[in-house]
């Protein structure tokens, strides 16, 4: 029995060495860039008994000319609404059969498709996906049905005062420019748009050499690279849309006055974008601000003083541009409290920087939350897709530890000076009438 149990801790502890788990991952991924110009990219998972595939276009609402703003939403919704050959209820048909899960979202610089069911469907699954994704039918009636959907979809988000202290931020933070606008478009985009605007973005930006196909399971790659290569073949290739950058300009202060209980607030930086070498130093310093329950500022504002039920900082990249939010809601009698707290708290986090302590216990969070995503294939197969999409590479695991790992206090105090050292803007949503003197003293800084 000694024996036995020496034995089995000597296999735990090699199972859980990070550099035994990055390696073994990175040896079953495959990458595969086709005739047609469609980039497949797959992680084979041996021990799964199901597969998720998913195709990503690098095409989001930052692409969308401003009459059709929130066109790349709906067309994700339209999707599923059919094509030629298939109805809407035969495709949820095919996927319930099988126990498998569709879905999909939008972003401001792509949008994706996925789809989990057991491994022995991967062939009926690649071809349902990419029928769906390239020979959608645009029936009028359903189109007329599911912008009803999305009004309802933007109705429901002007309803929730969290997301739309969000989307009135980052209005702030990207003034006139498409990475400010909200993803689902607004009312009016929305009533106007028409089958042709819709089927034309559709025609123009999804293109092989906008596409990327990732899977992950139980599967070869060489099968799926000739599912999708026969899918594909003779359509025209199509181009990347063109980018331009957000001026550097900011709006300081958003109000919006709702008859709410709460008052919720937010407050935006400009970051960095997704290639920036500092990215790995300001992940350390978001999960001591305002990233993790343990972080400065769930500790003060939520544990200490009972201010808010949820706090959080969360950063966002872009291809050219990034920001750091902070969030939180109070009632309106608090407010001058939180926004002094907070104040404090940035403050100290500037002139400071981090403790050995927050920075021991960022650098585990970070590296451990990584590998714990790697046990799920949808979770493997949207690391792939979504780095591929996004900045054509896929970082390796044991790079990102090594990252994670080479990061020290000092790095993290230059990007804290970095990013806030810059200017900021804050929206907020509340009883706040025609203003709030605390507000406008924590704007003034």
């Amino acid at each position: 029995m000694v024996a036995a149990a020496v034995a089995v801790v000597g296999v735990a502890a090699v199972a859980a060495d990070p550099a035994t788990l990055a390696s073994a991952s990175e040896a079953e991924i495959e990458r595969s860039e086709l005739p047609s110009g469609v980039r497949v990219i797959t992680e084979r998972m041996p021990e799964a008994r199901s597969v998720s595939i998913g195709m990503w276009f690098a095409v989001g609402s930052r692409d969308e000319p401003a009459p059709i703003a929130g066109a790349s939403h709906f067309l994700e919704h339209l999707l599923f609404k059919g094509t030629e050959q298939r109805s809407a209820r035969s495709i949820a048909l095919a996927v319930d059969a099988v126990g498998g899960e569709m879905n999909a979202y939008t972003t401001r610089e792509h949008t994706a498709y996925y789809l989990r069911l057991p491994v022995t469907e991967l062939h009926d699954g690649l071809e349902l996906l990419a029928d769906v994704v390239s020979a959608p039918a645009f029936r009028e009636h359903e189109l007329d049905a599911e912008r009803e959907v999305i009004i309802e979809e933007l109705l429901m988000s002007e309803d929730t005062p969290d997301d739309l202290v969000i989307t009135a931020l980052y209005e702030s933070l990207y003034p006139d420019h498409p990475l400010g606008r909200e993803t689902l478009g607004s009312h009016d985009t929305v009533e106007a748009m028409t089958r042709e605007d819709v089927a034309d973005f559709h025609r123009q930006w999804y293109r092989p050499r906008n596409a990327v196909v990732a899977a992950a399971g139980a599967l070869d790659h060489g099968q799926v690279c000739a599912v999708i290569d026969d899918l594909f073949a003779g359509i025209e290739p199509g181009a990347a849309p063109q980018r331009t950058a957000p001026p550097a300009t900011l709006r300081p202060l958003v109000v919006l006055d709702r008859p709410i209980e709460q008052v919720h607030l937010a407050v935006g930086w400009p970051g960095l974008p997704l290639a920036d070498e500092d990215r790995y130093a300001m992940w350390v310093a978001n999960h001591v601000l305002g990233g993790g329950m343990s972080s400065r500022l769930f500790q003060q504002v939520r544990e200490e003083r009972g201010l808010a039920y949820t706090v959080f900082t969360s950063p966002s990249s872009y291809s050219d541009a990034g920001s750091l939010i902070l969030y939180a809601g109070t009632a309106l009698n608090r407010l001058g409290e939180l926004l002094t707290v907070v104040e404090d708290v940035l403050a100290g986090f500037v002139a400071e920087g981090i403790t050995e302590e927050e920075h021991a216990v960022a650098l585990g969070y970070l590296e451990g939350s990584m590998l714990l995503g790697l046990e799920d294939s949808g979770a493997r197969m949207s690391r792939l897709g979504t780095g591929l999409a996004t900045r054509d590479a896929v970082t390796p695991v044991d790079e990102h530890i090594r990252r994670i790992r080479a990061i020290t206090p000092a790095d993290v105090a230059a990007v804290i000076g970095r990013i806030f050292a810059g200017p900021r803007a804050v929206a907020a949503v509340g009883p706040l009438g025609s203003g709030n003197p605390a507000l406008d003293r924590f704007v003034q800084g």
